[in-house]
């Protein structure tokens, strides 16, 4: 036996690469992710006693739909290594086409989201086509966006909130005999099928490879610029979808909706580890972000602090999240 196959390196066991790397870093996170939640809960059960109820995460539960989907959409635009600051206002144009179409035009439900899709839709998709068309960073171009749409929300509403009432409460109400609503279960479906997308897509791995390096994937014969636009055609659609639901929370449509919900999306993608460099993300973690964030403010409301304190805590837990980032990101590299 030679020297060099007895040595204590040798026999250590090959940290995984590849695929396999890919797969051991998401369950590192995934299980980190949980940990923390765990730890929220646990913390806010103990410091206040009405939090450990089932009420209260049913109540969680029934409120996270519209940021989970919004997120879930954030989180491809992440991964191709760009921005959508645009979300806020594309949910409350969203909103004002349904009460537009249920309220003044008299349509039924299933014709008003549809409305609603396709206009948010037909954002997203201008956001990727000037943007890829007139090499303009996605920063810039869904800032324009952000003031266009809100604009038109409040031009559609004529400034007020439309009341639209019971045509679309159903949605946003717990089932009976289950306490969860149909939101809910709509956005455990996007987050699902976001995932599967991801991993196990042909535009799952195009997306990856696009904000991983685009010189290299466009030399590899992935249409870089047509991925980006699918990519945002889909984050304004799920958009639409999202302020379906934010409409049936509220049984109305406020064309004030929906602002600051960009940077709650960034924040629950970050939180999960999606990469604000491009390339990298998981929707699930995305999901396990959003739940991070809806209980701090659930276990914050219930011991009564300050809106001050809300921020603060919140500003410090997506710090945290940038910094584990870089982390990850250097023993990515050394692998």
């Amino acid at each position: 036996m030679s020297p060099l196959s007895s040595s204590p390196e040798s026999s250590r066991p090959a940290p995984p690469s590849g695929r396999g790397r890919s797969v051991f870093l998401f369950l590192i996170d995934f299980v980190g992710l949980l940990l923390v939640l765990l730890v929220l809960i646990g913390f806010f059960s103990f410091k206040s006693e009405h939090f450990w109820s089932f009420r209260t995460f049913s109540t969680l539960a029934n409120e996270i739909p519209s940021l989970t989907i919004v997120a879930t959409g954030m989180t491809f635009v992440l991964i191709i290594a760009g921005i959508d600051l645009s979300v806020g206002s594309v949910l409350a144009l969203g909103g004002a086409m349904i009460g537009l179409a249920l309220v003044n035009l008299q349509w039924p439900l299933w014709a008003g989201a549809a409305l609603c899709l396709a206009v948010t839709a037909l954002c997203g998709l201008f956001n990727g086509l000037i943007s890829v068309r007139w090499t303009i960073p996605s920063f810039i171009v869904t800032l324009g966006m952000l003031e266009v749409a809100r604009g038109s929300a409040y031009l559609a509403t004529q400034s007020q909130t439309k009341y639209i009432g019971a045509s679309i409460v159903s949605l946003g109400d717990p089932l009976p005999g289950v306490g969860f609503s149909p939101g809910f279960f709509a956005a455990l479906a996007v987050v699902i099928l976001g995932q599967l997308t991801l991993s196990l897509t042909r535009f799952g791995r195009y997306a990856r490879a696009t904000g991983s390096n685009e010189p290299t994937a466009r030399l590899c014969g992935i249409s870089t610029g047509r991925v980006k636009v699918a990519v945002f055609a889909l984050s304004g659609g799920l958009t639409g979808l999202a302020s379906l639901f934010y409409c049936s929370r509220l049984a109305s449509a406020d064309p004030n909706a929906g602002i600051g919900l960009e940077l709650s999306a960034i924040a629950a993608a970050v939180i999960g580890g999606t990469s604000l460099m491009g390339g990298r993300g998981s929707v699930v973690n995305t999901f396990l972000g959003v739940l991070i964030i809806a209980t701090l403010q659930t276990g914050l409301n219930q011991l009564s602090a300050p809106e001050s304190v809300k921020r603060l805590v919140t500003g410090l837990v997506i710090v945290l999240a940038v910094i584990a980032d870089s982390y990850r990101s250097r023993l990515m590299r050394k692998g």
